[in-house]
């Protein structure tokens, strides 16, 4: 998939939103691609675009969601009808979603055997296979097995109250991967789950990418699990680029004053005890009082006059790493 110059905004009484102000990156085919950034930043309303779910009054205003289907074809998701049918036949098929919370997600008064049997019946369909409710529950059985569920024949018959958070959230990876998508967008799967839970299901995520080649876009504000996870990295800040590149170099060569100021926040086990945090002064500016200029310049320590009133945009700064900020090239202006 390739995302360009992506905006989408929100037409409120007191004004318009920018939510996505501008967003670019690429995802490869196999490839894991974390977003990070704090709250507010705009990471999941980027998908929800990718995914044509933004709720209104929110829409997509300009730029480009360029993806690869299965049969080869490349279609612009963002100039289709979110409720025609090759959108509804993308959607679930062949870009799934694990969103954040897997209790507001599933329906709580259907079993989630039946929510997860009903998606692999209806894209059947949709693809001109006619798959029986038999098949569709043995299908659900095994992918049950598959994310880790015990008793599978058991839980497949449960309701999402009936089972744990962690269980819950095994169950929402298995309808995702249901129908065997291209593309898994993970929307912080691991924010209301235990410590030991959170890491099995970062597991669980990494054997099931090695075994059906999925690519995964992993949004989160766990620097932690970003490491772990993933291959490249988009750090956002307002719903613009601030940085992107391969982790290591995000990680260890952070080209950016926001990237800088969000990993020296991060607990160190080397740490010297009963000392505060780092943290980044003042906090996120309020959507209708957007600064001019760079949007993180009144936070930023290396902050010029002219970040005040230009736009920097995203340039190169080394091997495949790219940053928008005036430091690194005087001509990187929007």
């Amino acid at each position: 998939m390739q995302v360009r110059d992506l905006r989408v905004t929100f037409g409120l009484d007191e004004g318009i939103v920018r939510a996505v102000d501008g967003t670019s990156f690429d995802v490869l085919p196999g490839q894991v691609v974390g977003i990070v950034g704090e709250s507010g930043c705009g990471k999941s309303v980027t998908m929800r675009a990718v995914l044509q779910l933004v709720d209104r009054p929110g829409r997509i205003d300009s730029g480009t969601i360029l993806f690869r289907r299965r049969d080869g074809a490349v279609v612009d998701l963002a100039r289709l009808p979110a409720r025609g049918a090759q959108m509804r036949a993308i959607r679930g098929a062949e870009i799934a979603l694990i969103p954040q919370e897997p209790m507001a997600a599933f329906s709580p008064v259907h079993t989630v055997g039946a929510q997860i049997i009903e998606a692999i019946r209806l894209h059947g369909a949709q693809q001109g296979r006619r798959v029986s409710g038999a098949e569709a529950r043995e299908t659900t059985v095994g992918l049950f097995r598959d994310v880790g569920i015990a008793m599978a024949e058991e839980r497949v018959d449960a309701y999402s109250w009936q089972l744990s958070g962690g269980l819950r959230q095994r169950a929402m990876i298995a309808m995702a991967l249901s129908c065997r998508p291209r593309l898994l967008i993970a929307d912080e799967p691991t924010t209301a789950i235990d410590v030991t839970t959170q890491a099995q299901v970062l597991e669980l995520l990494r054997e099931l990418r090695s075994k059906y080649n999925t690519a995964i876009i992993f949004i989160t504000h766990d620097l932690g699990v970003i490491a772990q996870m993933t291959s490249h990295v988009v750090v956002m800040y307002l719903g613009r680029v601030m940085e992107q590149g391969p982790v290591d170099q995000i990680f260890h060569a952070p080209a950016h004053p926001y990237t800088r100021a969000l990993l020296r926040s991060i607990p160190s086990l080397y740490g010297e005890a009963r000392t505060a945090l780092p943290v980044i002064s003042g906090s996120l500016p309020h959507p209708f009082n957007r600064p001019a200029g760079c949007p993180f310049h009144p936070r930023c320590p290396e902050a010029t006059a002219r970040c005040a009133t230009a736009l920097p945009k995203l340039m190169p700064v080394a091997d495949r790493q790219a940053a928008a900020c005036f430091l690194h090239s005087a001509a990187a202006e929007a």
